[in-house]
C-alpha cells in the first residue's frame, strides 16, 4: 500500500475525531471524517476510502448497520474504534465483516499497527500469494504444504483449512463462528470444544512453545488471529 492511504473516520464525538485526524495524518495519511453513520456511509461510496475508522455509538443508526450498508458495495477494511467492550458486540461486529476492533481509549501507536495491517491485508486480497511467510513458517496455498524451519509439518486436512483461513487473513481476527463455518461447511452451535482442539494439534505442530504462540494469538471469547509481520 502506497504512502498517503486514504483514511474514512466516522465518529461522532469532535475530539475523538479531531485527535485520529491529527495522528493519522502526521503519520501520513490522508483522511476524511463524518459525524453520522449515513454520512459516513456516503462517503465511503463516494471517496473510496482505503479503510475505515467506525464508532459503533453513532447518533443516527448504529454502528453495525453502517458495516452492513458498507459491505453491501465494498470489502474496504474496517476498524471499530468504540467504547462498548463486551465480548458480544465485539464478535457481532466481526462477524457482520468489521476487519479489527479496538477499545477506546486506545494506544495511538497500536492503532497506527493495527492500520498497517489492515493495510496489508487488503493488498494480500488484492494480490493473492501463492505462499504465506512469518518468522520460521511457511504456507503453500497451492501445494498444501506447511513447513517450519524449512522441514514440513503434517497436518490433517481440517488443521490445514483452519490455518489456510488464518493465513489468507492474517492480522485479522477470524471469530469462533466464522472459523466453524468454513471449515466444516455449516453452522454450529456455541460449543467450541472441538474447535479449541483443533488449534491445539496445530499449535503442537507450528509453534516453537505451542503453551506460548508466537503465530496463533487467541482473542480470548471471540477467536484467533495469525501474526502479521508488518504488524
Amino acid at each position: 500500500m502506497p504512502d498517503g492511504a486514504r483514511i474514512l473516520i466516522v465518529e461522532d464525538d469532535r475530539s475523538i475525531r479531531n485527535l485520529l485526524r491529527i495522528a493519522l495524518e502526521g503519520n501520513g495519511y490522508r483522511c476524511d471524517t463524518a459525524e453520522t453513520g449515513e454520512s459516513g456511509v456516503g462517503l465511503s461510496a463516494s471517496n473510496n476510502p482505503d479503510i475505515v475508522l467506525l464508532d459503533l455509538g453513532l447518533p443516527d443508526i448504529d454502528g453495525s448497520k453502517v458495516i452492513e450498508k458498507i459491505r453491501s458495495f465494498s470489502s474496504v477494511p474496517i476498524i471499530i474504534v468504540s467504547a462498548r467492550d463486551q465480548e458480544r458486540e465485539k464478535v457481532a461486529a466481526l462477524d457482520q465483516g468489521a476487519d479489527d476492533y479496538i477499545t477506546k481509549p486506545f494506544n495511538t501507536q497500536e492503532l497506527l499497527a493495527r492500520i498497517r495491517v489492515a493495510l496489508r491485508h487488503a493488498t494480500h486480497r488484492e494480490f493473492k500469494e501463492t505462499v504465506y511467510r512469518v518468522g520460521n513458517l511457511a504456507i503453500d496455498f497451492e501445494r498444501h504444504l506447511v513447513t517450519v524451519d524449512s522441514q514440513e509439518v503434517h497436518l490433517t486436512k481440517i488443521e490445514f483449512k483452519l490455518l489456510e483461513l488464518l493465513a489468507e487473513h492474517a492480522g485479522k481476527v477470524l471469530t469462533h463462528q466464522f472459523l466453524q463455518k468454513k471449515a466444516w461447511g455449516y453452522d454450529t452451535t456455541d460449543d467450541y470444544k472441538s474447535l479449541r482442539v483443533f488449534m491445539a494439534n496445530i499449535r503442537r505442530k507450528i509453534e516453537p512453545d505451542a503453551a506460548n504462540p508466537i503465530y496463533i494469538i487467541t482473542e480470548t471469547g471471540i477467536g484467533y488471529r495469525l501474526i502479521d509481520e508488518s504488524k
